[in-house]
């Protein structure tokens, strides 16, 4: 790679570094788990939308809620949806394999936790002739060749071979702390390249990749790179195809690929990575989200669904994380039963959570809020 291209992806590297810090900066850990939650199933959306699944957030809420339409097609993407979000938050919860996110291991770990989810009808997949159906089968590397467009994968009797070089080409324990995140964005387009699985590929690689960003300490169930893919679809697929090439001269890199073409995406991924820190860091502006919230709750206090001084309530649980329940009275200033009824109606509408009855209370953001609380968040059509 020539000096200046290496330059110029160390210092997005370092970028990206600084914006990750100061995004978890904002926020108290339990603020950020709550966050989580909307997030993971903003990641999945949008994961879902660039493999031509369009599934409405809420339908995918209802799907985490058990809620199924009585549509097959629409259901089983209901399904496919909540697959997504469930195997995500095994990653955030470090329920995978020991060892390299970029091993081969931990690939048939996320595409079987992936698909043994999924209905059948969606584990099957047309063979490259067009001809026969192939079953998917979970976390098993294909058995047949592929043409993905114009790019033709390794034969399938190679894959092991090919899957060993990425594994130990993008070992995040033998590289630097820049050459980590590099590596992420590298190991995102060579990943597709070997295209190991029959399906399920590109919702793999965008799980390993959150993988990698959370084993380099970047990486957060508050951002998605998944938003910024999607919302660039054009660009990222023709960055993907782009970096298939093979390399133009001798000073195109030493492999069999073009190594300027990988830069370019590399530099495409970690500037959309960077983006979308910056997208929810002003979302997540502390004054900012709490205006949002007050407009919400005023407008819903005068509607009659929201009591009064439930703003005190949210704002406490946004500022310190979480609120123990007998404090209510002193937080919004009525007596002990009126202050526990405010409390009761926000723990009911999700405005407020808690891992229990009598545990503390924190910040909750119901999907009936997204709109009003994070604008832009998800399209508006």
């Amino acid at each position: 790679m020539p000096p200046d291209a290496s330059q110029r992806l160390g210092n997005l590297a370092v970028e990206l570094v600084a914006q990750a810090s100061q995004l978890t900066a904002q926020l108290r850990p339990q603020v950020r788990e709550s966050i989580g939650h909307l997030v993971r199933s903003m990641n999945c959306y949008y994961s879902n939308l660039i493999e031509g699944h369009n599934t409405h957030p809420r339908d995918i809420n209802r799907a985490i809620h058990d809620e199924y339409s009585a549509d097959p097609a629409k259901r089983d993407l209901q399904i496919e949806a909540r697959a997504h979000i469930e195997v995500q938050q095994m990653i955030d919860s470090g329920e995978g394999p020991d060892g390299s996110p970029a091993s081969e291991g931990y690939a048939k770990w996320l595409h079987k936790e992936f698909c043994i989810r999924l209905p059948d009808e969606l584990l099957w997949v047309t063979d490259t002739d067009a001809k026969n159906r192939v079953r998917i089968v979970p976390g098993e590397l294909r058995d047949g060749d592929v043409i993905i467009g114009h790019h033709v994968p390794p034969s399938a009797p190679d894959l092991p071979g090919f899957l060993s070089h990425f594994e130990e080409a993008y070992d995040l324990g033998r590289l630097s702390e820049v050459q980590k995140i590099i590596a992420v964005a590298a190991a995102h387009h060579r990943f597709l390249w070997i295209h190991p699985f029959h399906d399920g590929n590109g919702r793999v690689v965008r799980l390993m990749s959150h993988a990698m960003l959370l084993h380099c300490g970047i990486g957060s169930s508050v951002w998605s790179v998944a938003r910024g893919l999607a919302r660039n679809e054009v660009e990222y697929k023709a960055k993907l195809m782009a970096a298939d090439d093979e390399r133009y001269n001798e000073y195109d890199g030493r492999g069999a690929l073009s190594e300027r073409k990988l830069e370019e995406f590399c530099e495409f991924f970690l500037l959309t990575s960077i983006d979308q820190i910056k997208f929810m860091a002003s979302l997540l502006e502390p004054g900012e989200l709490l205006r949002r919230m007050k407009l919400y709750c005023d407008d819903e206090i005068a509607a009659g669904r929201l009591p009064k001084r439930s703003m005190a309530l949210m704002k406490e649980a946004l500022v310190l994380g979480e609120i123990e329940r007998g404090r209510a009275p002193e937080i919004t200033g009525y007596q002990e039963r009126r202050a526990r009824e405010i409390l009761s109606t926000l723990i009911k509408k999700q405005l407020l959570v808690s891992i229990s009855p009598k545990a503390p209370v924190r910040l909750g953001f119901p999907l009936d809020v997204v709109e009003r609380w994070f604008p832009a968040l998800y399209p508006t059509s």
